[in-house]
């Protein structure tokens, strides 16, 4: 995932910060092709959206992380993403009872 305006990534004040395994036997390439695709349909559509990415670590976690003008905006996007058939292809790739999603806001 990339971030999609970079030259605007200063201007962000809050995130959404949601940690993940994904699904036994789900292709890793896969879930990114459900993300970007969500980007692409979905996210990059919203007011207030700056930008997606999602990060690999160790023990088959992961991490989904929107940037957005406000904490307040993160929470209002990341709401609507159960009834968009983008984000839900995404979801669909994650782990039941896996997540930790949380939201945070920009102090300096």
């Amino acid at each position: 995932m990339s971030l999609q305006s970079l030259s605007n990534i200063s201007s962000f004040a809050g995130m959404e910060f949601g940690i993940f395994k994904l699904k036994d036997g789900v292709s890793e390439i896969e879930m990114l092709k459900a993300a970007d695709a969500a980007d692409k349909n979905f996210l990059s559509k919203e007011d207030g959206f700056l930008g997606h990415a999602v990060l690999k670590g160790k023990d088959g976690l992961y991490v989904d992380l929107s940037f957005a003008t406000t904490k307040e905006k993160a929470e209002e996007i990341c709401g609507k993403w159960m009834n968009n058939k983008f984000t839900l292809q995404y979801i669909e790739f994650i782990e039941p009872g896996s997540i930790d999603m949380s939201f945070w806001e920009k102090i300096k």
